[in-house]
């Protein structure tokens, strides 16, 4: 949506976040002037993950039911965020931060002039009719059908039961609910140039490097070489209880989606995910 925006001439990649919101990133050497639109789409702001705080609090059960059901404004959380000293100077290295996006929510609510909800389904869900996909604010509970999700106690290593989640406090940095087909749908669309004008596109395709062998992040997305020398996009996310690992070829004709239960939460597993997401899109069968 930031490109859309972009591409309409109503923002720029380039603008600070003290422009669209003036005096909200401030203090203990956090400073919005400093931060542009471009480095919290690329996670090169700098800012402290206090979402992933939260995140991390919910790993055990106690945690898990202490704040399955939170309500907090997106302003707070990124106060909370800049309480801290930001992790380097913006642009210098890479982090990821769900408060990047959670700004990026609020950049777009001021340049519309409306929610970035009302902007998602506008320019995303009813477009590409995805209609299995859905914004439910502060209600924790999923639409029927749904898998359950278990995870495992940090603690005690015994699983449980993490379905019921409110996740509306999280906002433009993980509110959404939707289905393997309609995020499969999703991904073929941009890539395949549906969503944004080529010239944005590349942008969003214009990487930088994460520290971490073979990855690299654009615009919202990270980049990846598969074993047979395909290029692939995707962006995984989580929750407690639920992980979904995706990947799309550069041309945006193939996707793969694996949705799966954190429990049990073992190393085994991703890289089971990860050698599955590869035969997919190379072209060889699992067993290879």
């Amino acid at each position: 949506m930031i490109l859309q925006l972009e591409a309409e001439g109503r923002l720029s990649l380039d603008d600070s976040v003290e422009r669209w919101l003036p005096g909200l990133v401030r203090g203990n050497g956090n400073d919005g002037r400093a931060i542009t639109i471009r480095h919290l789409l690329q996670h090169t702001s700098g800012l402290y993950d206090s979402v992933g705080d939260i995140e991390k609090k919910m790993r055990t059960e106690r945690g898990y039911r202490t704040y399955r059901f939170l309500r907090m404004n997106p302003r707070r959380l990124v106060a909370l965020s800049a309480g801290h000293r930001p992790l380097f100077s913006p642009g210098s290295r890479w982090s990821y931060s769900n408060i990047n996006y959670l700004l990026a929510g609020l950049v777009i609510e001021r340049a519309t002039e409306n929610s970035w909800r009302k902007e998602v389904k506008r320019r995303i869900i009813t477009p590409l009719r995805l209609r299995n996909t859905t914004l439910p604010g502060d209600s924790p509970l999923l639409p029927k059908p749904h898998a359950q999700s278990y995870t495992e106690d940090a603690k005690t290593s015994r699983p449980f039961r993490a379905t019921v989640l409110s996740l509306g406090w999280a906002g433009a940095a993980g509110e959404a609910v939707t289905t393997t087909g309609d995020l499969s749908r999703f991904w073929r669309a941009l890539l395949g140039g549906k969503l944004l004008p080529q010239r944005q596109l590349k942008k969003m395709t214009t990487t930088v490097p994460t520290g971490a062998p073979g990855r690299e992040f654009g615009l919202g997305m990270a980049k990846q070489q598969l074993s047979c020398g395909v290029t692939a996009w995707s962006h995984p996310g989580g929750t407690p209880g639920f992980i979904t690992d995706n990947a799309v070829t550069q041309d945006g004709r193939t996707s793969v989606i694996v949705s799966r239960t954190t429990y049990p939460g073992t190393r085994e597993q991703g890289q089971a995910t990860a050698r599955l997401i590869d035969n997919a899109l190379c072209g060889t069968s699992p067993t290879d």
